[in-house]
């Protein structure tokens, strides 16, 4: 029953899956009473407070119904009540947030720590078009398909049906005859979806391009940069980005894979011999259950501060950790922010590898930063850069470096320390080519969209993009299985452009490690102050607050490259 009046309306409910299963009615009887209320200096303190409790309520419930379907995406059910809420309730919720954005900015009123807030709240409703609420929801369902997809990938080994994840784990085998069987049987699995993958993008790319004209937008790249509220740099700073990828990342990448192709022995390097250890060790096994995987990682986290350390033990005794990969499971690995109740969600596919560990590193910085900005009593402070999300991320990856040994609580011995070090600093090295191929191929995306509706228009476009950055590997006889490498990248089908936040997150988080190198522990205190701020100031002075710079050139990028090149040479002399 519709209610009418505000001396009548329900209490909110404590938790967000209650208000799940509110009807819109309820909910949006709200929405009518704050925009009914009179807005002043007098009243805006309160009318926030109720505004960002119910946008918690409404964004954590829909949060958790992701969550719940990411952790079986073969489960009808849970995807039906997904798709329920979200076109119910959420989609709605979206034009009555419009108005109450509307309302706080035609007040002309400012409260305090709210100018970068403002600034958000203006762009996002320049962008609004109600005509597209329903094209954000379709947008959603078909990232939902994609997950599908993949998450049912699965083959057949050694007798045993296992998740592609699982079989990854191959590609460290010394023996390369396996690793090569492992490669071709995973890339046949992708390529049986070729047709299904393909048609998802077809249907994302002309919706995708349909909301960027509604919106009166000259192309979906110029909408999606207002959308992802990057106000403080523009596309020609990327552009500069991936020239000097080019120019300074590209040839130090290639001394890397040169140097493995020369201690492997091989006459060329094969995409199958990229994760293998070269110098023929076993994969190093740092965990054999998820229990042991957590136990470690709180040791670490303690280490680098016992504030973080204790974080981690939160999540952990509050059931907010889904680590383990099983059959169904959405591929990769995430953290959530549930808005209500301040607190981090991670989820990831551990299958007790290296990477597993610095996964879990990875999103454990997210979660912290979920923790430190927690104080922040409005959620309109909460919308945090990505750019500065993912430094919060990759820091805490460079922060723990030191604490990953035994005598630390950590997985490793001091050799096996080193060659997981040695291994995580190529890969970043290695990360920030592929990075330039990834939102090269986006930009070329939505500024060619008659071109780049044709799957095999996009496939010729990474090809040629991956041949520019990607040097060191041959991949002679594979044209088919590189060319088609944007399927396997998700971030094209769930969140466009966000790809280059990593690489600028990277580059900043190198310079905090440097700082850490200099004194680990002011570098950690500047990180979690920077944390601290939340959304409150710019993405510029998130940066400085947090001891790096945020920077597009070839001399900043240059120096990062060679700490790491120097710092490499040093682990693999010890």
């Amino acid at each position: 029953m519709k209610v009418e009046r505000a001396s009548s309306l329900k209490t909110l409910p404590r938790s967000a899956l209650e208000l799940a299963d509110w009807d819109w009615e309820e909910i949006e009887a709200h929405y009518l009473d704050l925009h009914g209320q009179t807005l002043d200096a007098g009243t805006v303190a309160e009318w926030l407070t109720a505004w960002s409790r119910l946008r918690e309520l409404v964004q954590e419930a829909l949060d958790r119904l992701y969550v719940d379907k990411t952790l079986d995406t073969a489960d009808e059910a849970r995807a039906a009540r997904y798709n329920t809420y979200l076109e119910q309730i959420f989609t709605p919720s979206e034009e009555r947030e419009q108005r109450l954005k509307e309302m706080l900015l035609e007040s002309g009123l400012e409260p305090e720590g709210f100018a970068i807030p403002l600034r958000n709240l203006r762009t996002q409703a320049q962008l609004f078009r109600e005509p597209n609420l329903s094209l954000l929801e379709q947008e959603k369902k078909l990232g939902s398909e994609y997950d599908k997809i993949i998450g049912s990938q699965t083959v057949e080994w050694k007798g045993e049906t296992i998740t592609l994840p699982r079989l990854f784990r191959e590609l460290e085998q010394p023996d390369r005859s396996t690793r090569e069987k492992a490669w071709r049987l995973a890339m046949g699995r992708y390529q049986a979806d070729r047709s299904a993958i393909n048609d998802v993008w077809v249907r994302l790319h002309r919706l995708r391009n349909e909301i960027a004209a509604n919106a009166d937008q000259p192309d979906y790249r110029a909408y999606r940069w207002q959308q992802l509220l990057r106000l403080e740099y523009t596309p020609d700073d990327c552009m500069e980005f991936h020239a000097a990828i080019d120019s300074v990342v590209v040839p130090a990448a290639a001394r890397i894979l040169e140097k493995r192709r020369e201690v492997l022995q091989l006459e060329a390097l094969r995409p199958w011999d990229l994760q293998v250890d070269k110098f023929g060790r076993e994969p190093l096994e740092p965990f054999s259950t998820v229990e042991e995987l957590i136990r470690k990682t709180s040791n670490i986290f303690h280490a680098v501060d016992p504030a973080i350390g204790g974080y981690f033990d939160k999540m952990d005794s509050e059931g907010l950790l889904n680590l383990d990969n099983t059959e169904g499971k959405a591929p990769g690995g995430y953290a959530e922010f549930f808005l209500a109740i301040r607190r981090p969600f991670i989820f990831m596919n551990a299958v007790g590898t290296a990477g597993d560990v610095e996964t879990l590193l990875h999103e454990g910085g997210h979660a912290f930063h979920v923790f430190e900005c927690a104080h922040l009593p409005y959620v309109q402070q909460l919308t945090i850069p990505f750019e500065f999300a993912e430094v919060a991320s990759m820091s805490m990856e460079l922060l723990s470096a030191p604490y990953l040994t035994a005598a630390n609580g950590g997985f490793y011995t001091e050799a096996e320390a080193a060659r997981a070090r040695i291994k995580h600093l190529e890969a970043i090295v290695l990360f920030w080519p592929y990075m330039a191929v990834v939102d090269a191929f986006q930009h070329w995306v939505y500024l060619n969209p008659q071109s780049s509706v044709d799957p095999d228009a996009c496939d010729a476009q990474w090809a040629l993009l991956w041949d520019r950055f990607m040097n060191g590997a041959d991949w002679s006889g594979l044209e088919q299985e590189k060319m088609t490498g944007w399927h396997r990248k998700l971030h094209l089908y769930h969140h466009p452009f966000y790809y280059v936040d990593y690489g600028l997150a990277q580059l900043g988080a190198v310079q905090i490690w440097k700082n850490a190198m200099d004194n680990q522990a002011r570098a950690v205190k500047q990180y979690r102050r920077a944390l601290a701020l939340g959304g409150t100031v710019s993405l510029t002075e998130l940066y400085q607050q947090a001891g790096a710079v945020l920077a597009f050139d070839a001399g900043t990028l240059g120096e990062a490259v060679s700490l790491i090149e120097s710092t490499l040479e040093h682990l693999e002399a010890s």
